[in-house]
């Protein structure tokens, strides 16, 4: 008896590693061109943020992932994404520094968004839809609704791209202060992002 109930287990064992593999097979992958940027302004200049270096877990129903969500059906079934603080340029090193100052990297060095729910809409130029999730920024999680369009890219990729203005203070965010607080940063940034994704099964 206690040997089927060993059995069973690692039968059990199997199938869900089995089961977690497909998922991973069956998702999306970030292509190296994604991209995100955050935009902000000052009381002297504009300035913009970027990075390149993004990472993201995304889990689909299947090897046709890509072609559901363009025609309308959700086939993604969870969103990890991260952006590690550390790589966004503001093209200043000083700004940069005082950047990763304000969101407190080095206790909590990524930034990151993970999917709750999501919905789409057919449009003209596309899918629009909008992305319910958590966003956290310097270890504060904050709910948002992050409205995306959906395209066809090249190659037969899924391009996501849309914005989302916040206010820094929301998340406990300091606005960093330059050149003696001669160059105060406005608490309200737009974070930008272009994303590619492609199927795993091409890879």
């Amino acid at each position: 008896m206690r040997n089927r109930i060993v059995t069973a287990l690692i039968i059990a064992g199997v199938a869900t590693t089995a089961l977690g593999w497909k998922s991973i097979a069956d998702g999306l992958t970030l292509a190296p061109e994604s991209r995100l940027w955050i935009e902000g302004t000052s009381t002297v200049r504009d300035y913009k943020c970027t990075s390149t270096a993004l990472q993201a877990t995304v889990a689909a129903t299947g090897a046709d992932a890509i072609r559901a969500e363009l025609t309308g059906a959700k086939a993604v079934t969870s969103v990890q994404f991260t952006v590690p603080a550390k790589t966004l340029d503001c093209g200043n090193g000083t700004m940069n520094g005082h950047m990763l100052e304000a969101l407190k990297a080095k206790d909590h060095p990524e930034i990151g968004f993970r999917l709750v729910s999501y919905e789409l809409t057919a449009g003209e130029k596309g899918e629009t839809g909008t992305l319910n999730g958590v966003l956290t920024i310097g270890g504060t999680d904050q709910t948002i609704a992050l409205p995306v369009q959906l395209q066809e890219g090249a190659a037969g990729a899924l391009r996501v791209t849309g914005k989302y203005e916040l206010n820094m203070k929301d998340f406990g965010i300091k606005p960093p202060s330059l050149m003696l607080g001669t160059m105060k940063v406005h608490e309200k940034v737009t974070i930008n992002f272009d994303l590619l994704l492609k199927s795993n099964q091409e890879n």
